[in-house]
């Protein structure tokens, strides 16, 4: 009994601590959608990440909402000893679960084919968008400033966009020297193509395999949680009445 109040304990201080995650999550994700170019401003040099590939804001909210709903059932489930709330918890849980290990495969076994998938969705949106929509464009820069890099594939993902249009220039990142690391404006076609500068899911890749240590150890520990948490809900669950 001491052990079933134990774990009960720290289930509902867990669930609560993800609740509040989850509501700062959805604060900021609906921060950064109504203003997102004063979240750049603060945030500008922490965004260099996958994150970029996104639009930000909404994957904000959505991780947001998954967190709160999680964070909600788990502590709700445990303190009422409600059997539906924690078997709810266990199962939204568990698809995540399954669609991180889905998301590792493809990553690990079929990175080219996540590269063209993600190269049909981004590229379109860089032409259809950089130079004409602010916080997409803020967004760009702030990656390939903090990378070294020149949009998806390279400068030619530029071409046809409203900024190539308006300027018959590409943007001043992919110009740079590889000497020095430093901008070379203005970044004419002939330039761009004389640096030849790295696309920035190439960049990502070659910076998380640099990391792959890191990167490994803090999925285990996320992956090691949620077992851990869907093992505990289930204790719950059997030991309820």
């Amino acid at each position: 009994m001491q052990c079933f109040s134990f774990i009960k304990t720290m289930m509902i201080l867990f669930n609560t601590l993800i609740f509040l995650c989850g509501a700062a999550l959805l604060a900021v994700g609906i921060w950064v959608s109504v203003d997102g170019p004063s979240f750049l401003k603060i945030f500008g040099p922490l965004s260099s990440s996958a994150m970029q590939f996104v639009n930000v804001g909404y994957f904000l909210i959505a991780a947001g909402v998954v967190l709160f709903v999680l964070g909600f059932l788990g502590c709700y489930g445990a303190k009422s000893e409600n059997k539906c709330a924690l078997l709810m918890f266990f199962f939204i849980l568990l698809l995540i679960f399954v669609a991180e290990v889905a998301a590792a495969v493809v990553v690990l076994v079929y990175t080219t084919m996540a590269e063209q998938f993600l190269a049909l969705v981004v590229v379109p949106a860089i032409k259809k968008d950089y130079g004409s929509q602010k916080d997409f464009t803020q967004v760009w820069n702030s990656t390939m400033e903090g990378l070294k890099c020149c949009g998806f594939n390279n400068y030619t993902d530029f071409e046809d966009s409203p900024y190539f249009k308006q300027n018959q220039l590409f943007p001043p990142f992919c110009c740079i020297n590889n000497i020095n690391r430093t901008v070379e404006e203005p970044c004419t076609a002939q330039k761009a193509q004389e640096k030849d500068v790295q696309g920035c899911f190439e960049q990502l890749l070659y910076d998380i395999r640099t990391n792959a240590v890191t990167v490994g150890g803090v999925a285990f520990g996320i992956g090691a949680l949620e077992l851990a948490a869907m093992i505990v809900s289930m204790y719950l669950y059997c030991h309820l009445k």
